[in-house]
């Protein structure tokens, strides 16, 4: 530490802790010290100009201006210091203005520079006290001076003295005028920035609170889709097996009536474990997060297995499903989620498109993204939906032959896009069809 930084430290030691004094009695502080040193300057000086009596005054002001200082600083009675040294002012200046030479001595100068230091460190309820005070105390003198002249003798042994004497009383008001103003802004600036900085970290705060609301809102809107979603729309399938069930166990049925029911079982078997296994994927992406590992991947391999099987699947309704995928194109994705994400585009784009319709996936390399389509000539998606399609609020849907949707779906199909550094969109119109796109980054060449 140097030496300015060591004497910058033990001053903020003396005039005191911002968390322990206001500004005004750390002002006061100053002040208090600075007069220390003009008291000890004014002793010895006006002892050498032949004032002794006025040195003597000066010691015994000094002598009480430390312990008025000891008062505030270290037994922490600033108001009752101020009061005092207020107090003390204004006597000492009434014996100076008698022992030097009055209004031809410096006695003016230095009362105009202590009013200055009293209003900086009064408090304001006392400006009207103090105030006036001073102003009396000048034209009092003054008067007595004006009536009764040889009162204030001259007290100076030669003219050169006189001058001396109020032109270093002089120097000393313009230092504690300019120290006092220096500070007092410097404190005002460091206040103001402070003031700023509490305010915008109120705000930050004020926003941190915010978007904690709205998570806690989102996180309540997934609850309550999560448990509309159980409530109704995994109970009521549910139900429907049980009622199946049941007829196969109370009535002798033929093996045609068998055959029917056994077939509506498996179809609402197959929807009710679609759904479910949405719902515990969606959950556990929620509530654990999800690990993504990316990976160099060939998308036609990855996709290949998966395509086969939907288009099985498709031909079952009578829905002519196609693919072209480039095999040479290798992108950076995740497969279990990538498999997910094309099975339920797939899934839906079945769903929603009658016997007779088509379904045609193709994929593509543009630029540093490949470009995965989905498109059907399905019934298309009401454009009052559209908007709400990848969200929570999305409503459960039925296919084109009852298949029961849940409205999870394209909400994980986003998710997983997005923590895939890829994006999903669609553009439909209803009754003629519906493209679902996802774009995903290509695997960067090994150099």
């Amino acid at each position: 530490m140097s030496i300015w930084q060591k004497i910058g430290a033990y001053w903020n030691y003396l005039v005191g802790s911002p968390h322990s004094f206001s500004l005004q009695f750390r002002i006061f502080h100053s002040i208090s010290i600075i007069a220390f040193l003009a008291l000890a300057y004014n002793v010895p000086f006006n002892y050498f100009i032949g004032l002794p009596w006025i040195a003597l005054v000066s010691f015994v002001v000094l002598t009480i201006l430390c312990y008025i200082y000891y008062l505030s600083r270290f037994k922490n009675k600033t108001e009752l210091s101020i009061v005092f040294f207020c107090v003390l002012a204004n006597l000492l200046f009434i014996a100076n203005y008698f022992i030097n030479w009055g209004i031809s001595g410096p006695t003016d100068i230095l009362m105009a520079g202590t009013l200055l230091l009293m209003i900086s460190t009064a408090p304001p309820k006392q400006y009207k006290i103090w105030i006036p005070i001073n102003i009396a105390v000048i034209l009092s003198l003054h008067g007595i001076e004006y009536r009764y002249p040889l009162l204030v003798p001259n007290t100076y042994v030669t003219v050169a003295d006189r001058f001396l004497d109020v032109s270093s009383a002089y120097l000393v008001v313009v230092v504690l005028m300019y120290y006092t103003v220096t500070y007092i802004r410097k404190n005002y600036e460091l206040e103001r920035k402070s003031s700023e900085d509490r305010a915008q970290s109120i705000e930050i705060k004020n926003q941190y609170i915010l978007v904690q609301n709205l998570e806690l809102e989102r996180l309540n809107a997934e609850k309550n889709k999560l448990m509309s979603i159980i409530a109704h729309d995994l109970r009521s399938p549910l139900g429907n097996i049980q009622n199946y069930l049941e007829l196969l166990d109370e009535y002798s049925l033929d093996a045609e009536e068998r055959k029917i029911i056994e077939k509506d079982l498996l179809k609402l078997t197959q929807d009710t474990t679609s759904m479910l296994s949405k719902v515990l994927s969606w959950s556990k992406a929620q509530m654990d997060g999800v690990t993504v590992k990316l990976n160099s991947v060939n998308l036609f391999e990855a996709l290949a297995n998966t395509l086969e099987l939907e288009k099985a699947i498709a031909g079952k309704k009578g829905i002519a499903l196609s693919y072209g995928v480039e095999q040479t194109i290798k992108i950076m994705a995740d497969v279990d989620m990538l498999q997910l994400i094309v099975r339920n585009l797939i899934n839906n784009a079945i769903k929603f498109t009658p016997a007779g319709g088509e379904i045609e996936i193709s994929a593509s390399s543009i630029h540093n993204n490949c470009l995965l389509m989905v498109k059907d000539t399905g019934t298309g998606i009401p454009y009052e939906q559209q908007r709400d399609l990848f969200s929570l609020k999305a409503t459960s849907t039925f296919g084109t032959e009852n298949e029961k949707g849940i409205g999870l779906g394209l909400k994980l199909c986003k998710e997983f896009t997005e923590l895939q550094a890829g994006e999903i969109w669609m553009e439909s119109i209803p009754g003629k069809g519906t493209a679902f796109y996802v774009s995903l980054p290509l695997a960067l060449p090994v150099t």
